[in-house]
């Protein structure tokens, strides 16, 4: 069975209930299914942002420990070869996305994202889009 990097358009996907990603992910198995860290800042700092962070902030607290949490640290050796490579060739995307794709790489993921035209920049990195 594969395993997948959630993105994190893919869990704020999942919180609106928008692509039956439920489903999807039911079928896959949530035990299959992984965030990274920069994914949790990334909610934490949406709902931070919202304009009702009081109603937001029970959603997201209540998602991430649905999924096992990826560190990034051991994905820092790629995350850095690729930014430098990007940037080499002028093709620089956020370095959050180049974090979450170093780490499906470093743990032999698939990322699912519906942000292909910047992750797929990323050499060696397996993308679905589940949004589809």
């Amino acid at each position: 069975m594969s395993l997948y990097l959630l993105d994190t358009n893919i869990c704020i996907y999942y919180l609106k209930g928008m692509f039956q990603l439920d489903r999807v992910i039911h079928k896959i198995g949530i035990e299959n299914c992984f965030i990274s860290e920069v994914t949790v800042a990334e909610l934490k700092y949406g709902v931070e942002n919202s304009k009702t962070p009081e109603v937001m902030r029970p959603l997201v607290n209540a998602l991430i420990p649905k999924f096992t949490i990826i560190p990034i640290y051991d994905a820092l050796d790629i995350y850095a070869k690729e930014k430098s490579r990007l940037r080499k060739i002028g093709l620089i995307i956020d370095d959050f996305d180049i974090l979450i794709g170093a780490t499906a790489i470093h743990h032999g993921m698939i990322v699912v994202t519906n942000n292909t035209n910047h992750l797929n920049r990323l050499e060696n990195l397996k993308i679905e889009d589940w949004t589809k």
